[in-house]
């Protein structure tokens, strides 16, 4: 009898829809499954800092979201605001003030964070009243349950699910054998 060993690859590549960070041409590409209001995705934001701060531009950074609305009850209007964030370009400073702040969700956070970030307060309080992002959010998250996504964080490096610990060493260590596997096919 023949062994067979399952692999799970991402279901939707990454394309200009996606939240990048880094360069989308590199040798490597972590994309992480996250949930602002999940703790562990909170450790892991920490991790991930650190290692674009040690490999820079060595790696890409995608970020889609998956809000564990059963146990996060702020996670899918956090993604949200993220969103709208994102459409005032930016993103990435959202997510990283959502994940500095998770115990602060509510929404009279989310608008001081806008403010904070020079936003259209106007515009990121209406974008989240009437639901502007939701189908974003709902696409993330199938694409997410597409690919096998049951938990967060959950990483793909290189469009493979990467299933070793998410501390840094094994990460870095997991980016940079990517790195190396891909240099390989080129």
């Amino acid at each position: 009898m023949k062994a067979t060993i399952s692999v799970r690859k991402l279901a939707i590549p990454v394309s200009r829809r996606d939240h990048v960070l880094g360069p989308i041409n590199a040798r490597a590409t972590l994309l992480e499954y996250g949930d602002f209001e999940c703790p562990y995705c909170g450790q892991a934001h920490a991790i991930i800092t650190e290692l674009k701060e040690e490999l820079g531009d060595r790696f890409c950074l995608v970020y889609r979201n998956f809000p564990l609305t059963q146990v996060h009850p702020h996670a899918e209007n956090a993604a949200e605001a993220a969103e709208a964030a994102g459409a005032q370009e930016a993103f990435w400073e959202m997510h990283d003030l959502l994940y500095q702040n998770q115990d602060q969700l509510e929404d009279d956070n989310l608008v001081s964070y806008a403010e904070e970030l020079g936003l259209d307060v106007s515009r990121f309080v209406a974008e989240l009243q009437n639901g502007a992002h939701s189908e974003r959010v709902q696409e993330d998250l199938l694409s997410g349950t597409e690919s096998g996504v049951n938990g967060t964080p959950y990483f793909f490096i290189n469009g493979i699910h990467y299933e070793g610990p998410d501390d840094f060493e094994s990460l870095r260590a997991a980016i940079t054998n990517a790195e190396g596997s891909r240099r390989g096919r080129q």
